[in-house]
């Protein structure tokens, strides 16, 4: 079985992605595990990979799609595995086709965690660190004894630039931008399976589980 994960930021799509494959006893892919392994290792294509990342930028489509590719062909994708955070471009979509269809194979599903724009900015904006112990809190989730101080150390909670809301709405933009697409074309195949991100961990596993039909879940 090969499933594809998708969501945006703060939907819970590595989570879910990280839940299922263990159920069904699959490969989990997420590329961007597979970023800071080729980073680590110090190969060309990691080379690569970091001089897109130190600058900020994303990692164009065929050095992804290099990298999804030799994992792909590792023995523990053979009969299966779910792919977190790609395809993410209509070309790394068409290009996972290629893949899976000269080995006999094609996606099964591709599972959409969907998530409210309100309740992303909430997730992705509402957190603060200690600026003294670095502990982190939730305004809504994991919130501070006292506003504003740490519970550990008495610190001053400061919230990150990235945290903010302003810059959480452009990330949930470019990401809405890019994606789309993608769930157009999943749509278009027949592939697309739209799950309510707004539930518990546990309750959206089971009705994905569900959704893929009897099937063999190997562990619990």
């Amino acid at each position: 079985m090969f499933l594809v994960f998708l969501g945006s930021p703060g939907a819970g799509k590595g989570t879910q992605a990280a839940v299922i494959s263990r159920k069904l006893g699959l490969a989990h892919i997420a590329s961007g595990d597979l970023f800071r392994q080729a980073v680590e290792k110090g190969t060309e294509l990691g080379k690569s990979v970091k001089n897109y990342m130190d600058k900020g930028a994303l990692v164009p489509d065929e050095v992804t799609i290099q990298l999804i590719s030799e994992r792909l062909n590792e023995p523990d994708c053979m009969s299966g595995c779910v792919f977190d955070g790609f395809p993410r471009t209509i070309e790394q979509a068409r290009a996972l086709d290629k893949m899976l269809a000269s080995r006999g194979e094609a996606i099964d599903k591709a599972i959409y965690i969907a998530v409210p724009e309100k309740e992303l900015l909430q997730r992705l904006g509402g957190r603060w660190i200690c600026r003294k112990c670095q502990t982190p809190y939730h305004q809504v989730t994991s919130p501070p004894k006292v506003t504003g101080k740490c519970d550990k150390c008495g610190g001053d909670l400061y919230q990150r630039s990235d945290d903010t809301e302003e810059t959480v709405r452009e990330r949930l933009k470019v990401y809405f931008a890019q994606t789309t697409p993608v769930l157009d074309y999943y749509k278009a195949e027949g592939e697309l399976v739209a799950m309510d991100g707004n539930r518990g961990i546990e309750e959206v596993s089971e009705k994905i589980i569900d959704v893929l039909g009897p099937r063999s879940v190997k562990a619990k």
